[in-house]
């Protein structure tokens, strides 16, 4: 097996311009983040907000921390102090919370919003219409930067369905594009993990989130 550095050169040498690695470190020690600290990996993502905040200040301070999992509000306290982006609004009461939470602190706050993508009905997020009805208007939101779109693909080894899920993705994002040219920081495409990230470049992916790829199996 790759060492972690071997795998995020190899990764990294894949990716187009533009395209960032998002090193997917949930359930992974911090010895394990620091060696991919080492290979150059300076984006990293976790789902869970005790391990989050935890994990934060055993870290270099110019790491860009990302959190990807279900976000309760009553957690909000623990994530939104480190976080960078916040790739996973999945419902407009989150995004409602953290506007107030972030007016309340003076932050703005970075943030995706999370499409309901997957065939999955355990899976979170948003419907189209969310997205677009929360775009319409984003005045109410004054703490908050719209910087694009994240999706998790059905879990199934059928690719035609992952490229699906991604086009689909993609196109919601191109749509957005044209109706709101004044959302000029809504640049973003979250889509892809270890397995699907090649379909997902070929549909305008941003970043890539990996973890299992890079880290191995689950270690806690």
């Amino acid at each position: 097996m790759s060492s972690i550095s071997e795998t995020i050169n190899s990764i990294n040498k894949e990716l187009p311009s533009g395209v960032r690695l998002v090193a997917v470190s949930k359930f992974h020690p911090v010895e394990a983040l620091k060696e991919a600290y080492e290979a150059g990996q300076r984006i990293f993502a976790e789902s869970r907000p005790q391990e989050f905040s935890a994990k934060v200040p055993q870290m270099p301070s110019d790491v860009q921390w990302h959190f990807i999992g279900h976000l309760q509000t009553n957690k909000l306290k623990m994530v939104l102090p480190y976080a960078h982006l916040i790739q996973s609004v999945d419902s407009v009461h989150l995004l409602e919370e953290i506007q107030k939470w972030c007016a309340v602190n003076g932050k703005v706050q970075n943030v995706l919003l999370e499409l309901h993508l997957g065939a999955e009905e355990t899976k979170t997020g948003l419907s189209e219409q969310e997205v677009l009805e929360v775009l319409s208007d984003t005045s109410k939101f004054k703490n908050i930067c719209f910087n694009g779109l994240m999706g998790m693909a059905t879990n199934t080894d059928d690719e035609s369905v992952i490229e699906a899920d991604f086009a689909r993705i993609e196109a919601l994002k191109k749509k957005i594009d044209q109706i709101h040219p004044e959302l000029t920081d809504f640049k973003e495409l979250s889509i892809g993990m270890s397995d699907d990230y090649p379909i997902a470049l070929r549909h305008g992916a941003t970043f890539i989130r990996v973890g299992t790829k890079i880290f191995g199996a689950r270690q806690y």
